[in-house]
């Protein structure tokens, strides 16, 4: 496959010892920005003072390279993606073995997520710098490749190129593109995706070792929501020409196949979300059921799980003192609060309301 530093790094040390690793780890999560500071930011006259009061964080050095190409929120972007990046590099090198192997599976969902980023761009004629915005560089794919993605004429040069590059998923990319050459449906080239990427990180993830099991616990989630996700997409289709089952995706945690066809041949979302409420997502919808209506757009569940997903990692923290929860967490906080930052910046860029940039924050 194509090299990215965050994965193929083999200077890691070997064998199932966890304290080294996560006496590290637990002394960089106490260097995440808390609540207070964020607010602080979000209150920040300008961009300009935003960019000097991040400069005196961790983010320092990252945005000083950064800014000599501008002082634009672009620039800024690029300074917390590169900090991502190189955060993510330090931690994975001194993880052991066994940690390596399963933060590289999860982080393989970002993979799949930037290409999907690039395949929807490409469906929706974006430019290329439309695209980019939307792009995390935490998986393989290194921000050079995914740019390299991004500056293809349509999707099929997209496709064409990850199977000149070997990529992993190439295969399931070219079966699905056949697929949505025949519908015209994007989402027949992105199920195809999810459906690969669920199968092989089950397959590496199927021991019944704890750390394992704790692991396939988030894979379990991010599947349900996936599952999820596309029942509410079938609430806008027409089902009698609609294969549901065929968009199903194998390995969820809490919902099964007789429960997703459930769902999905529902007549409303009030219906899907009453029979939701037994579920561990239930409250998580309900709540987010008011600003759907107000919006009428699924991303408002989308968004929801996803924040749910992002509290049950960083749940993970508390649990084994000398697992790999502790380095999971770090790398989902971590995240989190680069996608914290990235809107913050976003918002004072083009005079967004503080209240409605506070609104879109997952704050933890």
């Amino acid at each position: 496959m194509r090299g990215s530093a965050i994965t193929s790094r083999t200077n890691a040390p070997g064998g199932k010892d966890y304290g080294y690793a996560n006496a590290r780890i637990r002394g960089m999560r106490s260097r995440l920005l808390d609540r207070a500071y964020l607010d602080g930011l979000i209150a920040a006259p300008d961009l300009s003072h935003l960019i000097q009061d991040l400069a005196d964080t961790e983010y320092g050095p990252d945005l000083e390279e950064a800014l000599i190409h501008g002082r634009e929120a672009a620039q800024v972007d690029d300074a917390l993606k590169s900090n991502m990046v190189r955060t993510f590099q330090k931690v994975m090198g001194f993880l052991n073995q066994e940690a390596r192997d399963i933060l590289t599976t999860l982080l393989g969902r970002w993979d799949v997520f930037n290409i999907k980023t690039i395949l929807r761009g490409k469906h929706m004629q974006l430019t290329a710098e439309e695209i980019e915005e939307g792009l995390l560089p935490i998986g393989y794919l290194t921000q050079i490749d995914l740019e390299a993605l991004a500056m293809q004429s349509d999707i099929k040069g997209v496709v064409d190129t990850a199977a000149t590059w070997g990529l992993q998923f190439a295969s399931a990319m070219t079966q699905g593109y056949t697929a949505y050459m025949q519908s015209g449906e994007l989402a027949d080239l992105e199920l195809a995706m999810d459906r690969y990427y669920t199968d092989w990180a089950s397959q590496r993830l199927g021991s019944r070792k704890p750390n394992m099991r704790m692991a396939m616990r988030i894979l379990g989630m991010q599947t349900d929501i996936l599952n999820l996700v596309m029942v509410f997409r079938l609430q806008k289709a027409d089902m009698e020409s609609v294969d549901v089952q065929a968009f199903f995706l194998e390995g969820g945690r809490a919902i099964d196949l007789d429960l997703y066809k459930e769902l999905a041949q529902m007549s409303d979302v009030d219906e899907v979300l009453d029979r939701l409420r037994g579920t561990p997502y239930g409250k998580t919808l309900d709540d987010a059921a008011i600003k759907f209506l107000e919006e009428n757009s699924i991303a408002v569940f989308e968004r929801a799980l996803e924040d749910y997903l992002m509290r049950k990692a960083l749940s993970l923290a508390t649990g084994d003192p000398l697992g790999v929860g502790v380095a999971i967490a770090y790398l989902y906080g971590k995240q989190n609060e680069i996608t914290n930052l990235r809107i913050i910046v976003k918002g004072k860029a083009v005079g967004m309301p503080v209240e409605r940039v506070r609104g879109e924050l997952i704050l933890v």
